[in-house]
């Protein structure tokens, strides 16, 4: 699984990371912001200039998004609640709609290219973890993981 909702909350924000698992473990995101009430997923990345080339947001439930008023392009990962990759957007850039995946649990937004750098495309597996975990997938490390 993706992560377990229920322990998404306990977890301090920056606490989290969002990991490639099968790219050899890459790390997408170091610092992953949650999105799960309805207010912080309205307001996304609105209202910022930038995001950090290893920051993502992730917004859940969600099979779409917008970028209007948005200062900066971004690249976005549709995953499933299992944490495959759907689809992807690279560089949307400001004021525009992205594809809508009915099949999403969730969208990852990060900074425009980030994808490419990571190597990351459409059926790789996203995992997200407490980064004071060692990145290890294994029954053991699943427990760990959100």
């Amino acid at each position: 699984m993706l992560f377990e909702k229920a322990d998404i909350q306990p977890f301090p924000v920056s606490s989290l990371q969002a990991v490639n698992i099968s790219k050899g473990e890459i790390i997408i995101a170091v610092r992953v912001e949650l999105a799960v009430t309805s207010a912080r997923r309205r307001r996304g990345l609105l209202g910022r200039d930038t995001l950090g080339p290893e920051e993502g947001v992730y917004l859940t439930p969600c099979e779409w998004i917008h970028t209007f008023r948005m200062q900066f392009p971004i690249d976005v990962a549709f995953l499933a609640a299992n944490g495959s990759i759907l689809a992807v957007h690279h560089n949307l850039r400001p004021n525009r709609l992205s594809k809508i995946i009915l099949q999403a649990d969730g969208i990852l937004e990060l900074s425009a290219g980030r994808l490419k750098t990571t190597r990351t495309t459409v059926g790789d597996i996203i995992r997200f973890q407490n980064s004071k975990v060692t990145v290890n997938h294994s029954p053991e490390a699943d427990k760990a993981i959100l």
